[in-house]
């Protein structure tokens, strides 16, 4: 296998794993394009070597920016925009943990405290409901607390491992 087809099986790749980490395919694949290029790439040197849309293109960068994993580049003498990714594994692991838990477990929390809290009423059906809403939430709670603490520790070796675990 070349460096061409290599590139292009890891890229199609990465795009297919992207949603175990909340991402679409196109999203994907733009920051694996990234994770491997030697430079900064410009919207136009990402569409063309992915194929994909102007707006795709855009909007997938800007969720990428939103998500903290691309960042936009300034390269002095150029007035196009480049962008670049996060190269440290286990930083770019860290950045999904902690964002995937802003935007999928919190939310969640929230909900499970609100559904357990509801007023008990005395039927079997409602003590019920908050005793099994209110141990998801202890559990979820708790995980959610075990991953923070762990993405924002310094990068040592457990921490290493555990996220890998993790994520």
């Amino acid at each position: 296998m070349n460096y061409e087809e290599a590139k292009i099986k890891f890229i199609s790749t990465w795009g297919s794993l992207g949603t175990l980490w909340g991402i679409n395919k196109a999203m994907a694949q733009i920051q694996a394009l990234l994770f491997i290029s030697t430079k900064p790439l410009s919207m136009e040197e990402i569409m063309e070597e992915l194929q994909i849309s102007r707006g795709n293109t855009s909007m997938n960068l800007r969720q990428l920016m939103d998500w903290g994993i691309v960042t936009k580049e300034l390269i002095p003498g150029e007035r196009k925009e480049y962008f670049s990714t996060e190269k440290e594994v286990q930083e770019l692991a860290r950045i999904v943990a902690k964002e995937r838990s802003r935007r999928e477990i919190k939310p969640v929390i929230k909900v499970l405290n609100e559904v357990s809290s509801i007023e008990d009423d005395g039927t079997e059906k409602t003590k019920e409901l908050i005793k099994q809403t209110k141990a998801l939430h202890d559990l979820t709670e708790t995980a959610d607390a075990m991953i923070n603490k762990l993405v924002n520790q310094q990068q040592n070796w457990i921490t290493k491992s555990l996220l890998k675990l993790f994520t």
